[in-house]
């Protein structure tokens, strides 16, 4: 039963990860802010092979931030 769970948590953070890549690369903002946002969600699906429970909190917290327009500083 807690494979089944994994399984659907697995699912949903790919989802979100997919809607997360899209709505970045919508954005018009600077590149270098592009860059630094798209690092971050690398970031967060690499951390998603190892902790998939860490993954999916800190892709809500991205998200969040997405939402409220809180951006990273530009990459140079």
């Amino acid at each position: 039963m807690e494979h089944d769970g994994q399984l659907q948590l697995y699912a949903a953070v790919a989802v979100q990860l997919k809607e997360a890549h899209a709505k970045v690369r919508s954005l018009q903002v600077p590149e270098g802010v592009r860059m630094a946002l798209t690092r971050k969600l690398l970031v967060i699906t690499a951390a998603a092979k190892h902790d998939l429970a860490g993954a999916a909190r800190r892709l809500e917290r991205f998200t969040e931030d997405l939402d409220e327009g809180r951006m990273p500083e530009e990459e140079r």
